[in-house]
């Protein structure tokens, strides 16, 4: 009896579950999250957030979802418990830390594409101009562009803060409704920039500090009326004895 029960303990202790981490290697979690855009699909993997959409776009259909990331990332789904910690104020609109991603199927350029706008302060803008040049690759405008628009993570890199060089919004993912109220929400001053655009200013300096930036960078926005100075390009600031401000990098073209 004694020898029956030994070998039944030692059958039972053969008896196991796939361990998580095997799991990890053939599934991603994937949730339903609130955010400023309506519903979003939200995939992760144990590296980080890997794919955000918007629920709309797939008529709400988890099923549509998942066959859209498989296609893309040739790795199937399976729901999730919880959310990926930070991820739901993120996506809220709360200030704080921006949650893991995982970029591990991105080309370095790519990569380096979505570093340079996660580097965007909220309320402001930049240009396409800029964040190729930010990334390593100035000529490379059209490349960025295309980057951010098939940006696998909108929201958690904040695609809808870089706009045209023209000054205006531009496309967006999302839909340009979206940007647009993105932008709004986040207390950037379009109004202004607009105004701007339609007189041909791209940068504004201030001629107490010799100092040109973008419109929306938090310098420009404290420069008053009487010591602002407007600029159609860098090199027109540069040539008029303002240098590039540290902070937003305006880049001369």
């Amino acid at each position: 009896m004694i020898e029956a029960d030994a070998v039944a303990a030692a059958l039972g202790a053969l008896r196991h579950t796939d361990p998580p981490a095997l799991d990890d290697k053939l599934f991603t979690g994937w949730l339903t999250a609130p955010s400023r855009i309506g519903a979003v699909f939200v995939a992760f993997t144990p590296l980080g957030v890997q794919f955000v959409r918007s629920t709309d776009a797939f008529d709400s259909d988890p099923g549509a979802f998942a066959q859209a990331y498989r296609q893309r990332f040739a790795r199937p789904l399976r729901p999730a418990d919880r959310a990926p910690a930070g991820l739901l104020p993120v996506l809220s609109g709360r200030r704080g830390p921006t949650p893991p991603l995982d970029l591990s199927g991105l080309s370095e350029f790519e990569r380096n594409v979505l570093a340079a706008t996660r580097t965007i302060p909220t309320g402001e803008t930049r240009p396409y101009g800029w964040v190729a040049s930010e990334a390593g690759n100035p000529h490379a405008v059209r490349a960025a562009a295309s980057v951010l628009a098939r940006n696998p993570v909108p929201l958690l890199v904040p695609c809808h803060r870089v706009v045209r060089a023209d000054g205006a919004v531009g496309r967006y993912l999302f839909g340009t409704e979206h940007k647009e109220n993105l932008l709004r929400g986040e207390n950037t001053n379009l109004d202004d920039v607009a105004a701007l655009a339609r007189r041909g200013v791209h940068y504004v300096g201030s001629d107490t500090t010799g100092i040109v930036c973008f419109p929306t960078c938090h310098h420009a926005r404290r420069i008053t009326p009487a010591h602002r100075a407007g600029f159609a390009t860098v090199a027109d600031a540069v040539a008029a004895g303002y240098r590039p401000c540290r902070s937003c990098r305006p880049v001369i073209t």
